[in-house]
């Protein structure tokens, strides 16, 4: 079925088109690079991954529990309206959840690999060039099993988030190199990484955790590969241009942590925006959600050089200015060691399926 006869909401037109501005810059030295950005790229290449097969497209989800996760996540559990809902009223409205947080996810890795192809075009280093290719193939394939998950297994898909397409749009059209660095890598891959640990790590259902775990290994470099770049650039920036791109952090970490509500799915099931939006304000699974929002991205920014006062106190405004401390490294490895736990686990129990198999041909050739 054609994707836009399954969107809940009217996703607009078929297209969006951003002017793009910026130089492409070309380098004439193939011989130099940073040795750890070429080791990244070279753990890029090694990390390379099919979709097709390393994920096992033959289990089975329940599009009306698709995750398994407490219903206490659900911004209507333990209202007025959730005492009302019917048994399959519950099911519907976890179908819509799920479709829209991985619709989310979906269309912000088109807009990694569109912005990540902006990066090849436009940094001048080669050695971030090759990168940020490695990058762009990996944003391909994310966008890619999203895609399917959602066609295959759910059904339905919901249209870009607002805040987030307005995100987006402001990273892409900024003429500076370093913008979708700071916007894509450091935010949006940020958030993603909250985002999409917080499923993997309450999940109860296997593909989902498998989708998430093998996207999120990926990531974990993409956001190595920003703080590398970005740590060394903005060592050479004055104190107003170090300002202006703190202002543009300010601005993007208040977009993400107001999109992050859902109020399109509760409109969806009748509800007025604005009893929607307070609704949602006053669910306590997403303050929990957050503050997990910003693990990444704060220590991320003060990592890269960006910790001016007026970005100190907008993090301790939004009460996330002690997340500044954490171990974005231990975070990062945690991300791969699940990962590769997870193949471990699926190899070993395909390799006993297969060992049962010949022992069973086995005694079937004996008896015979």
């Amino acid at each position: 079925m054609p994707t836009y006869e399954m969107y809940a909401n009217d996703p607009g037109d078929r297209l969006w088109h951003v002017p793009a501005s910026g130089a492409a810059r070309f380098g004439w030295e193939y011989d130099d690079g940073r040795e750890r950005l070429l080791a990244l790229y070279q753990k890029g290449k090694d990390k390379q991954w099919d979709g097709q097969k390393r994920i096992d497209w033959d289990l089975e989800v329940d599009p009306h529990d698709p995750l398994g996760t407490p219903d206490e996540a659900l911004a209507l559990y333990g209202t007025p309206y959730w005492a009302k809902m019917t048994d399959d009223d519950k099911g519907e409205l976890r179908k819509h959840y799920t479709s829209w947080q991985f619709s989310q996810f979906l269309h912000g890795e088109q807009g990694a690999m569109v912005c990540a192809a902006r990066i090849v075009e436009s940094v001048p280093d080669l050695d971030a060039k090759f990168y940020s290719a490695t990058q762009t193939m990996d944003e391909a394939r994310h966008a890619e099993v999203y895609a399917r998950f959602l066609h295959e297994k759910i059904g339905m898909l919901y249209p870009i988030n607002d805040n987030l397409q307005s995100l987006l749009g402001d990273t892409l059209r900024d003429s500076r190199w370093d913008m979708p660095y700071l916007g894509m890598q450091v935010l949006i891959e940020g958030l993603a990484l909250a985002a999409f640990g917080m499923i993997r790590d309450t999940t109860t259902k296997p593909l989902p955790k498998q989708i998430l775990a093998y996207v999120m290994q990926d990531e974990a470099r993409h956001v190595a590969f920003g703080r590398m770049a970005l740590r060394d650039y903005y060592k050479q920036l004055t104190d107003a241009e170090l300002r202006e791109r703190e202002e543009f952090v300010i601005e993007g970490c208040h977009l993400m942590r107001d999109r992050l509500r859902g109020v399109e799915v509760l409109e969806n099931f009748g509800i007025p925006k604005a009893e929607a939006e307070e609704l949602s304000e006053q669910s306590e699974y997403l303050h929990l959600f957050r503050q997990l929002l910003f693990s990444r991205i704060v220590p991320c920014v003060k990592d890269i050089g960006l910790w001016g006062k007026r970005l100190q106190q907008a993090y301790v405004d939004m009460g996330v200015f002690e997340l500044g401390d954490s171990n974005l490294d231990l975070l990062m490895a945690q991300d791969e060691e699940i990962a590769e736990r997870l193949d471990a686990e699926r190899f070993a129990a395909e390799e006993t399926e297969r060992v049962a198999e010949v022992e069973e041909a086995i005694e079937a050739g004996a008896e015979g």
